[in-house]
């Protein structure tokens, strides 16, 4: 499926116009293109969900960065406002959750848990609160398999009776808007996905390019 196409679709509807949606976001950086995006034709609340960020240091620079680019772009009113909701930091949960899966390459099976994980409770909050859609900003990155989400979020809609709004946010130039984006609001833009595994494995890789 062209999930990007998909999503194309919907929003050329005019009674999706100014419906809820209840947006997980992973960082500032990824998020900037697929919120100047979505408001445009959505009512966007960011969900702030990531138990995945094991240092606390990490996890709240990430968090005031987000809360700052949603503020800069409140001021320029171009779009529905947005708001955020701020989850629980439980890394305890992640930890947990990834037990026997630590030495998993970046993207494999470990990373899976730790989708479905942040888009689980999405769901459930998108549910309970009557959004009308979740979604993520997962897909703007290249790393990311926006297959693989899509498929989760599908399912999650249909266990959670909420639905999922598609998307590959990569697509149509999405991630390198989102660089330029950055770049504006001159953002803090990390080089790995969050927690120690994905750290460790990318300073073993910028090791290997320095050799």
């Amino acid at each position: 499926m062209n999930y990007q196409s998909e999503l194309e679709k919907i929003l050329a509807k005019d009674s999706e116009l100014g419906k809820k949606v209840l947006l997980h976001s992973c960082c500032a950086p990824c998020s900037s293109y697929v919120l100047t995006y979505l408001r445009q034709y959505f009512r966007v609340t960011v969900f702030y969900f990531n138990p995945n960020i094991t240092a606390d240091t990490e996890y709240y620079k990430r968090v005031e960065e987000q809360k700052r680019l949603i503020e800069a772009l409140n001021e320029e009113k171009s779009g529905y406002k947005i708001d955020i909701i701020e989850g629980d930091y439980q890394p305890e949960s992640f930890l947990e959750l990834v037990k026997g899966y630590e030495l998993c390459p970046e993207g494999g099976e470990r990373c899976k848990l730790c989708f479905r994980q942040r888009l689980e409770v999405t769901a459930s909050l998108a549910k309970s609160q009557g959004f009308d859609y979740f979604a993520t900003t997962l897909t703007v990155s290249p790393l990311k398999n926006a297959t693989v989400l899509n498929e989760l979020g599908l399912a999650l809609a249909e266990e959670y009776d909420v639905s999922y709004l598609v998307s590959d946010f990569k697509k149509k130039n999405g991630y390198k808007t989102s660089i330029e984006l950055s770049k504006k609001y001159d953002l803090y833009r990390q080089d790995y996905c969050g927690c120690a595994f994905s750290k460790a494995e990318r300073e073993l890789q910028k090791q290997k390019n320095a050799e």
